[in-house]
C-alpha cells in the first residue's frame, strides 16, 4: 500500500475533488494534514488525519508528516494544490526523503520576484519588476518604468493584494497597506497591456507532456478593479494556429527554465498589442478558476485524475483530444453585503439552457466573494468557439447578483 499524504487544511469542494481523484488511485493509502477536519464523505477519504493549528508553519507541517510516517511507514507521496502551500510541502519532502519538488524549485514558483529574475536569465520576456523596500526604491523604479504599475507581495496568489498604481498617491496607498520595508519588501512591476490568457502543462519527468489554452476576458486585475464586471474564461478547441504556436514554445521554455519535474503549472500571459509575447507569473499547482472542469468538458476526460496519475504514479494517460470550445462565466455584482437574490437566470436559461453542461448559482445569505470569481459560475459548450462567446454573453447580460 502506498501511503499518500495530501494537506487539505481546510474542507473545500475545490480541494477534495483532487483529494477524491488521488484516493481511488490503485494501492493507495490517503494520509490528511488539516487546520480543520473534514466531515461526512470527505473525512472517509483518508485513512488517518493530523490537525496541525498552521498549516503554513514548516515546522508543524513537518511534523504532522512525521507523526503519519511513524504510524504507516515510508510516504510515497507529498501532495497539495494552494499555492501557499507548496514551499512548505516541498520542506516536507526533504525531511522525509520523499519524491518531488524540491524547496529550491518551489521557491522559484511561489516567489515572483525569484521567478522572473530566473525568467530573464533565460531569456524569457515578462514584465520588468523591482522589489520596494522603501519610498527611493518605488521612485527609482517608477522613474526607469513610468506609471502604471503593478503593486503586490512577492508571494501574492493571482489578483489578491495586487494594486494598479496610477500615480505618486496610489503608490504611497498601496505600499502603505502592503507595509512595505526591509523586513517585508513588495514587489513593483510594469503593468502589462494586451489580451491576457493562460497555458497550463502536465509535466512527467521533465518533459511536458499535455498543454492546453485559456482567454481571460476582462484580465482578472481589471475584474478585481470593476466588481460589476462578469469575469469570463474560454477554452478554444482549435488551439493549432499562429496566435498559440509561439506561446505554447513560450510556455514550455519557461517550464522547463524553472526545473518543474513533474506536476501540472498554470502560466498567466500576455499577447502585447504589438503582438509580442510577455509572461505575467506562472506557478506550479493545478489552475483554479474552473479551468480543470473546462479541460474535463473540452476533452470529455478527468483531468483530476490526470493530475493524480501525474504526482502519484508519475504516469500520462493521453493524448487527449480538444473536442469543444468551452466557456465559464462567474457570477458577481456591485454592492457588499450577502446575496439577497439571483436575477435572469430563467431568462438564461431559456435562451442558451441546452448548451450549459454545468452551473453553481449563488446562494441567497451566502457572504460576497472577494475573488473575481464571484459567487457562482456557468460553464457552457459546443464545438463553436464562436457560438460558446455567444452563449456566454447571454448568460452575463441576463444574470444578476445583488447583495443586501
Amino acid at each position: 500500500m502506498r501511503n499518500v499524504i495530501f494537506a487539505a487544511p481546510y474542507p473545500v469542494e475545490t480541494t477534495y475533488r483532487f483529494v477524491r481523484a488521488a484516493a481511488r488511485l490503485r494501492d493507495v493509502r490517503m494520509l490528511g494534514i488539516v487546520a480543520k477536519a473534514p466531515r461526512g464523505a470527505e473525512a472517509k477519504l483518508f485513512a488517518d488525519i493530523v490537525t496541525v493549528e498552521d498549516p503554513l508553519d514548516v515546522g508543524q507541517m513537518i511534523n504532522a508528516a512525521r507523526l503519519l510516517q511513524h504510524r504507516h511507514g515510508s510516504i510515497h507521496r507529498v501532495l497539495g494544490i494552494l499555492e501557499p502551500l507548496q514551499v512548505q510541502l516541498a520542506h516536507v519532502r526533504q525531511e522525509l526523503q520523499v519524491p518531488g519538488m524540491t524547496p529550491k524549485i518551489a521557491d522559484l514558483f511561489r516567489d515572483k520576484s525569484l521567478m522572473k529574475e530566473a525568467l530573464r536569465r533565460h531569456d524569457l520576456p515578462c514584465a520588468r519588476h523591482s522589489m520596494i523596500t522603501s519610498w527611493a526604491d518605488a521612485e527609482a523604479f517608477v522613474a526607469q518604468v513610468g506609471f502604471p504599475i503593478v503593486v503586490k507581495p512577492p508571494a501574492g496568489v493571482a489578483c489578491k493584494a495586487t494594486w494598479r498604481v496610477e500615480d505618486k498617491e496610489q503608490l504611497r496607498e498601496a505600499l502603505s497597506a502592503i507595509h512595505a520595508s526591509p523586513r517585508n519588501p513588495a514587489l513593483a512591476e510594469e503593468f502589462l497591456r494586451g489580451r491576457e490568457f493562460s497555458f497550463e502543462t502536465i509535466t512527467i519527468g521533465g518533459e511536458v507532456r499535455f498543454n492546453s489554452f485559456t482567454r481571460y476576458m476582462p484580465t482578472p486585475l481589471e475584474a478585481m478593479e470593476n466588481p460589476w464586471m462578469q469575469w469570463v474564461v474560454v477554452h478554444p478547441r482549435d488551439v493549432t494556429g499562429p496566435e498559440f504556436t509561439d506561446a505554447r514554445a513560450l510556455g514550455i521554455r519557461t517550464v522547463k527554465a524553472l526545473g518543474l519535474d513533474t506536476g501540472f503549472t498554470h502560466m498567466e500571459w500576455f499577447r502585447r498589442h504589438d503582438g509580442s509575447l510577455a509572461i505575467g507569473e506562472i506557478a506550479a499547482r493545478p489552475p483554479g478558476a474552473q479551468i480543470i472542469p473546462g479541460n474535463n468538458f473540452v476533452h470529455d476526460a478527468d483531468f483530476f485524475r490526470a493530475w493524480a496519475r501525474a504526482v502519484v504514479d508519475q504516469a500520462y494517460d493521453g493524448p487527449y483530444e480538444r473536442k469543444y470550445s468551452v466557456a465559464v462565466a462567474f457570477l458577481r455584482g456591485a454592492g457588499q453585503g450577502r446575496v439577497s437574490r439571483v436575477t435572469g437566470v430563467a431568462a438564461a436559461h431559456a435562451a442558451v439552457g441546452h448548451l450549459v453542461v454545468e452551473a453553481r448559482l449563488p446562494r441567497p445569505g451566502t457572504p460576497k466573494s472577494d475573488s473575481y470569481e464571484g459567487d457562482g459560475y456557468v460553464i457552457v459548450r459546443h464545438p463553436d468557439v464562436e457560438v460558446v462567446k455567444t452563449a456566454i454573453k447571454a448568460v452575463i447580460d441576463n444574470i444578476r447578483v445583488e447583495y443586501a
